[in-house]
Parts: C-alpha cells; structure tokens; sequence
C-alpha cells in the first residue's frame, strides 16, 4: 500500500490586493491560501506519507512576483527537507504566457531538488523514477494550444481542430502506458485537465482560454488504481462508487464569491492495485458570506437591505457580498455608508448595485428578432432618455470593439 498525499490548485496569489499583515507585509487573503498550504504540508510531513501530489496550479498569474514564489518555495523545501518524494505538476496557470519561457516551477528541475519532481511533459513513471516507490506513474500535465501548434508546425487552426488532435495523440499515448504497465503494481494517474463530466467551480473565472477536455473513459479504465486531477475548483469524484477514485480535491482556499458554499481540502489516498481507500481532509478556509436581495417596495429600503445580512457580531473576518437589484428610481435610498458601517468588522465587504430598467417599456415596438447586438444597443440608446447622442455613438463604439476583441480572442 502507497499512502499518497494529493491536492491541487493553490493559486497563492489569488488574492494580492487587499488588507495587508503588518507583521509580514503580506496581503492578508495570500495568507490564507498559505496557512491551508502549511497545513498541506504539516500533515505530509507529520503522518509521514509515502508520495505528495500537486496536481498544478501553484499560482493564478504566470509570472509570479518573487515573493509568493518565495513562500511557496520554503514549503516545497520543507518537504525536500523531510525526504517526501513530491511531484509538482505543470498547471495552466504555471505556464509562461511566452512559448519557450521557463514555467513557473522550473527552478526545482533547474536546481535538481532533492525529492522533488516537476513534470513539464507527459510521462510514465516507473519505480526506479519514483524514488523506488512500488508505483508506476501515468502524469499529464497542461498540454497548451500554443505548444501543440508550435510541435506540430501549424501556423493557424480553429480550436476545435487542434483540441482534437490533442486528445486523439493523449489518447494514443495513455493506452501504449497501460499496454506497458507491471500487473502487479498499483498505477496512479495524475493530470491538470477537464475532464468529460466534471462540475465547474471558481476557476470559471481565472481560466486562460479554452480548454482541452479529456474523455470520461480514458480516467475511469480499472487499470488504474487512483487518479489524482487539478484544474477545477470543485471537489469531487467523478467514478463515485467504482473503481479507481477518480478525484479533484479542489481548489485549497476559495477563490472568490462563487466557492463560497464549497468545502476546501485535500485527500490522502491509501492506493493498492484493485483497492484505494481515501481520506478526505477539510481545510476550514475564511468564511465568504453572499448574500442577495431583490427590492420590491420601496418601504424600509434599508431594514430590507439589512435584514438579509447576518448579524454583525456574526461577520467578523469574513468576506461579505451583497447584491442588490431594484428599480433605478430607487437608487437614492440606498445608504452604502450605513451597509458598512453593518459591516465594518468584516476583512472585506462587496456591495454589488443591479438597479433595473424596464427595457419592453423603453424599446420602440419593432420587430427585434435577427437583430445583432450591435443594433439592439444602438436601439436601446437611442430611447434611453438619460443617454446624450454623442455618449451613445461612444458607447456603440466601445462595444464595436469589445465584440470584435472577443472573436478574435484565441484560448491557451
């Protein structure tokens, strides 16, 4: 038996603005993304794990500032220090945004780091790569766009072609790994990728483009033993029930407003070849408090608002979002100073305005099917009352060349 130690997404960075630690100078959400590293790696080295895997995503910008790479790099060393073998997997977002520009963990290759291993490129793993480990290992780490293209000579395709050119030649790959495999050792898969199936969380919004996605079958084939995945945010299982495990431990701290009903942690997996008991180690992460309200009367605007806040004893250290919707001719009685001062022992709180205008009763009655965006905002701005006709023909063209960008924008 094999006791591996899987997490991924650590985005250390996520959140650089903000309040900052005058002890560390430290922005104080970075802290909270390394205090559940810290964790991570106090439970590596206290329970004495057999294999740690990072299945990606160390930080969210691809070229780090060299302070956060500074603190991930003393945790990785504690765990070199204490001789646990650690693979550390290229993730999307550990990738320079340049072709040929060293990745964001390449410093541990670089330096030969005593057991630590950064896998860049696919790969199969045997024992003798693994430290000794009786384990063989399938890894895939991020396969970008822009280096497939780059391999295979091509100087333009849509995304379509080249995602599947992608997972026809992983596909290959994976199979001639499991026609090689030792029957008799148990074989782990670990990748940073989407998988067929999976339940999108936070990274919604720090995605770089679009994404390769791999095939339900290519995971869940019983040669495997456990599958160890980073990428998305949500934890989950995606063979709940079978055999292997097919995991993503998600994202080790939220992210933003969109995790903030998910459970953060981490796994540590018991792996034998046909049985794999897992642990599941939650990581209890800042609290995020979202909350929403729609006004309907324009009574008590206030108590409404603050009715649907919890209690202020009750928001210490949070982070807090409201987001209120109402008509537009209510704007005035809503006091944002008084919302804060609700929630002023909050780390942070979002107010988030939605007033509403009744567009049917707006837009003239023509025929508005098979209208382009473009005309419809040139219709809508051109009956909104509030709007000059030169701000108008200015926001027409902003909008002109936010489309324009948007279709031309080609994903990593």
């Amino acid at each position: 038996m094999i006791r591996i130690l899987h997490f991924a997404d650590a985005h250390i960075d996520m959140a650089a603005q903000g309040r900052h630690d005058p002890e560390t100078g430290l922005p104080v959400r970075v802290l909270d993304f390394l205090k559940a590293l810290d964790t991570i790696v106090d439970t590596a080295i206290a329970e004495h794990v057999d294999l740690v895997i990072f299945a990606g995503d160390a930080y969210k910008d691809r070229t780090p500032v060299p302070t956060f790479q500074r603190e991930w790099g003393r945790r990785m060393m504690r765990l070199s220090q204490a001789q646990i073998p650690t693979l550390l997997l290229v993730g999307n977002h550990d990738l320079s945004p340049a072709v040929g520009r060293a990745h964001t963990l390449q410093e541990y290759e670089t330096l030969a780091v005593p057991f630590i291993r950064v896998i860049s490129r696919p790969e199969f793993l045997t024992p003798e790569q693994l430290w000794g480990l009786p384990l063989q290992l399938l890894a895939i780490p991020w396969v970008s766009r822009s280096a497939l293209m780059a391999a295979l000579g091509w100087q333009s395709a849509e995304n379509g072609d080249v995602y599947q050119e992608m997972e026809a030649r992983l596909t290959v790959l994976v199979q001639d790994w499991l026609n090689q495999l030792d029957p008799a050792l148990p074989t782990v898969m670990t990748a940073h990728a989407s998988v067929q199936g999976a339940v999108y969380g936070g990274e919604r919004a720090v995605m770089l483009g679009n994404d390769l996605v791999l095939p339900g079958s290519m995971v869940r084939d019983p040669r495997l033993d456990y599958v160890a995945l980073g990428h998305i945010h949500k934890a989950q299982n995606l063979n709940p029930g079978a055999h292997p495990p097919v995991i993503y431990p998600g994202s080790i701290e939220r992210v933003d407003f969109g995790e903030a009903a998910d459970e953060k942690g981490f796994v540590i997996a018991a792996v034998s070849r046909g049985k794999t008991d897992l642990d599941h180690r939650p990581l209890k992460g800042r609290s995020f408090m979202d909350r929403s309200i729609e006004l309907t009367s324009h009574q008590k605007v206030m108590e409404q608002c603050l009715a649907v806040l919890p209690p202020a004893s009750a928001l210490t250290g949070a982070m807090v979002r409201l987001v209120i919707t109402y008509p537009r001719d209510w704007e005035a009685q809503i006091d944002e100073a008084a919302l804060r001062r609700h929630c002023e022992s909050a780390l942070e709180f979002h107010l988030v305005r939605r007033p509403q205008v009744a567009v049917s009763a707006r837009l003239p009655g023509e025929h508005l099917m098979g209208l382009s965006p473009l005309e419809l905002l040139a219709l809508y701005w051109q009956n909104d009352k509030e709007v000059t006709s030169a701000q108008a023909e200015e926001l027409l063209s902003l909008a002109a060349r936010v489309i324009a960008a948007g279709d031309g924008m080609e994903g990593e």
